[in-house]
């Protein structure tokens, strides 16, 4: 228990003296002493350098290794995985974007399985396997490649994707826009191929939790992430815990039926759309923000040009606060916050003219406010994610 909280004090707060880490944990001297011996040989910390400047002797300054375990973080889209790895204290050391076989991807920051991608993935002795298995290979690899690593280094790997696992049959569902993620034999396979723990977690659970640690959400155990974008989701955290549901799909509120919306049906045919059809992402996920704009007249290049319009604004607010009501009535969170693409290009003006269309229209009336996630939400929450759990193994000196 000493041992643990040392560590965490490590990485919350930096280098730290063998006094400090003393008056931080109320440990003696040299019961500190003792610890800080024990976490070197472990390897697990290390000196940097001395306290200078003060009176008296100087003092060494000790910090976690970060060469002690990595984790990775990914990313999935209809285009592509984007991967990010980093060392145990948080800090990234390479990333690399893998484009899905036969998706055009505009980042231009991405590697084809066809080209380079592909190359280096036949190179490690992983060129077989299904399509999918490669794309994400590749990110990882290419990801390795930049931070100077090889896959025996991974701890942990934490996979972002829409939909979510079925936690009784561990097939991905609600992501049918998504093709080759739905094997049940993918996450064996990935796992067997990296060499280490794979977990796929719902994108929107993963924005969710990075909110909740260094977002707009920190101060909340009750509250309701929704995600605006493509597609249209939430999370749901109530007690500071996410709430899954029995299949995994709590939270899929782009199938949720309002007026104005035609119903989001299952069946064979639900696969050809990513809304499935209708429900409230066809009110306002990024088509129908377009849609909007298109029907005053205007021609936008994209989401955000539209939410230039204080027009498109008025109306997305208004369909938003429709869905926001059902979801608060039921689960009557504290905070509710808006991210994704559309929420993002939206801004404080869509945020006040959701707020004052909720009045009236959802009793209580939680507070309202944007994601402020500098970067990928989905990443970010990935990350912390693999980090807590290749933590609780790495830092487990009993």
């Amino acid at each position: 228990m000493n041992d643990r909280a040392a560590l965490e004090l490590l990485v919350s707060q930096g280098p730290l003296t063998r006094t400090r880490i003393g008056e931080l944990t109320g440990l003696s001297k040299p019961t500190a002493s003792q610890l800080l011996g024990r976490l070197e040989s472990a390897g697990l910390v290390r000196t940097t350098g001395n306290v200078t400047g003060r009176p008296g002797p100087s003092a060494q300054l000790y910090e976690v290794n970060p060469a002690a375990a990595y984790v990775a973080a990914l990313s999935v889209d209809p285009g592509g995985v984007t991967a990010v790895v980093a060392d145990i204290t948080g800090r990234v050391v390479g990333e690399r974007r893998a484009a899905a076989e036969g998706a055009v991807d505009d980042s231009g920051t991405e590697d084809t399985v066809d080209g380079v991608a592909d190359n280096a993935v036949d190179a490690a002795g992983q060129g077989g396997g299904s399509p999918t298995a490669r794309v994400v290979m590749a990110a990882v690899d290419g990801a390795l490649e930049k931070a100077g690593l090889d896959r025996g280094a991974l701890h942990r790997v934490v996979i972002g994707t829409p939909g979510a696992l079925d936690p009784r049959t561990g097939e991905l569902r609600y992501a049918p826009h998504l093709p080759g993620w739905h094997s049940r034999a993918l996450l064996a396979e990935l796992g067997d191929a990296l060499g280490a723990p794979v977990v796929v977690e719902n994108d929107v659970n993963l924005a969710a939790l990075a909110e909740q640690y260094e977002g707009s959400a920190q101060d909340h155990d009750d509250f309701v992430l929704v995600w605006v974008d493509e597609g249209v989701g939430a999370a749901i955290v109530l007690g500071g815990t996410l709430l899954r549901g029995a299949t995994g799909g709590a939270g899929e509120i782009g199938y949720m039926p309002l007026p104005g919306a035609p119903l989001a049906r299952g069946g064979p045919d639900a696969a050809a759309a990513p809304d499935a059809g209708g429900g409230f992402q066809s009110l306002v996920g990024q088509p129908a923000v377009l849609g909007i704009a298109r029907d005053l007249g205007l021609d936008p290049a994209d989401s955000g040009a539209a939410l230039a319009d204080q027009r498109v604004v008025d109306e997305v607010a208004r369909r938003l606060a429709t869905g926001l009501a059902a979801v608060v009535a039921v689960v009557d969170p504290e905070l509710v916050v808006l991210s994704g693409l559309v929420a993002q290009a939206g801004g404080e003006r869509l945020r006040v003219r959701v707020e004052e269309e909720l009045t009236g229209l959802a009793l209580p009336r939680p507070q309202l406010r944007i994601s402020d996630i500098e970067g990928d939400p989905i990443l970010t929450g990935a990350l912390r994610t693999a980090l807590v759990q290749a933590r609780d193994v790495v830092f487990d000196t009993a």
